[in-house]
């Protein structure tokens, strides 16, 4: 009898054990997609100077002299009079289709327009005209929240949105058990949807021949010499620029799938990519070569440099697969051969500038923190500030100032004592103009 309900009483808990775990609550970012075609030779006709608009999804930034150039992802770019810090001006909006990247040596602004490499003169801001256009030069893109490709045969482009929604899921447990199971699916899918589709500063480093800007980690174009770097999903793709205004295709260096930033510092390039950081020597800047790569799980990248020491974070919630939200640390003082010094957790880390001894990191919804890195083992210990007040996308120190871009504007600071942080001024999205 006792072995009968000792067998009754298994079979109660498996049967309780097996009906829990049949049935799981589980809170997934769900991404819903949304495809768009048009053709290119349409496209090509859209570009245009147009009055000044507020800010409504805005993407990159970009600092020359007294003039911000802000990105309103795939519409166009910005350009603000930001003498003023504290009353920032609007000064134009170009219209460009597709953009999502810019870079500025001169007086000459390069941007990209889906396929399209276009030279817009800029030395009369309040009156941008497009100067050169190099056709075809990009066969894909990506966007935070899409990415969009060239048909060859038609001559059509497919810009693919995505939007990120939140919600609780009952799932089966075995598909609850590996949550980055759900991401890895996600991130074949992407690869097979780009793959199909193909087939049917970056802080920019001043170098000789032109006076450029700077950018911020994100950035997918950088200025290095007589060149301007620029990164797609799956290759480098160089222009020569030696004259400004006529920017000629150059060369392509092939990589794979996966790369989002560039970052060039002294005379190496690091690129971040969906898995890794890669390293090329620039001593000629006219033929980088690949030095090595530092894995990391798949996750999205950016990366800046100072003193031999690479600050690379990773996070998860995007189109990026991968659990990790963390800051790496790496040592590429022998760049053929990087090591990590020590991983930091974080909680959705984005952009980040280095002003040795600090760095400002972008931590999404989470806001923006502030550490003290002249420990490189105690950095956790080191937290200088952590401002809270915005969704911070991307950031770049200017020693005394700092530029600030996010979700819900773009702000600026007076960064003279980076444990109190002074708001100078801030562009709220959806302001009139």
């Amino acid at each position: 009898m006792k072995r009968r309900l000792l067998h009754l009483f298994i079979l109660l808990v498996a049967i309780t054990f097996w009906s829990c775990n049949d049935q799981c609550k589980e809170t997934r970012v769900t991404r819903r997609f949304t495809n768009v075609t048009r053709s290119v030779l349409e496209l090509r006709t859209m570009l245009k100077t147009e009055s000044p608009r507020s800010l409504e999804r805005p993407g990159k930034m970009y600092i020359k002299g007294d003039y911000l150039f802000v990105n309103e992802v795939k519409e166009g770019i910005h350009i603000i009079n930001n003498k003023d810090k504290s009353h920032p001006e609007f000064i134009t909006f170009i219209r460009i289709p597709g953009n999502g990247d810019m870079a500025v040596r001169d007086n000459i602004l390069y941007a990209d327009s889906f396929t399209d490499l276009v030279a817009i003169d800029i030395s009369d801001p309040q009156n941008p005209k497009e100067i050169e256009r190099i056709k075809n030069v990009f066969k894909n893109g990506n966007f935070d929240g899409g990415i969009w490709t060239l048909n060859e045969t038609t001559g059509a482009i497919s810009d693919q949105n995505v939007d990120f929604v939140t919600e609780t899921v009952t799932v089966n447990c075995e598909d609850g058990i590996n949550p980055s199971s759900w991401w890895e699916r996600g991130w074949l899918a992407d690869r097979a949807f780009a793959t199909a589709m193909s087939s049917a500063s970056s802080a920019s480093a001043p170098g000789s021949g032109g006076s450029n800007g700077q950018a911020g980690s994100m950035a997918r174009f950088a200025l290095h010499q007589n060149f301007l770097y620029t990164v797609t999903q799956t290759s480098l793709h160089l222009f020569n620029v030696a004259t400004p205004s006529k920017p000629k295709d150059f060369a392509t260096v092939n990589f794979g799938w996966g790369i989002e930033t560039i970052f060039p510092y002294e005379n190496k390039l690091f690129i971040g990519s969906a898995t890794g950081m890669f390293i090329f020597d620039n001593s000629n800047p006219a033929d980088p070569k690949q030095l090595s790569m530092f894995q990391h799980g798949r996750a999205c990248d950016p990366v800046v440099v100072q003193d031999n020491i690479a600050y690379v974070t990773i996070r998860s919630g995007t189109a990026c697969p991968g659990t990790q939200n963390q800051l790496d640390l790496v040592d590429v003082s022998n760049p053929s051969a990087p090591q990590l010094i020590k991983s930091y957790q974080m909680e959705s880390p984005h952009g980040l500038s280095i002003d040795s001894p600090t760095l400002y990191l972008c931590e999404g919804a989470h806001g923006l923190k502030v550490f003290d890195v002249k420990d490189k083992f105690k950095i956790d210990k080191n937290l200088l500030a952590h401002f809270k007040d915005m969704d911070a996308y991307d950031v770049i120190s200017l020693g005394k100032t700092l530029l600030l871009i996010g979700k819900d504007g773009f702000y600026q600071y007076d960064s003279s004592n980076p444990k109190d942080l002074r708001l100078l001024g801030k562009i709220p999205v959806g302001k009139a103009i």
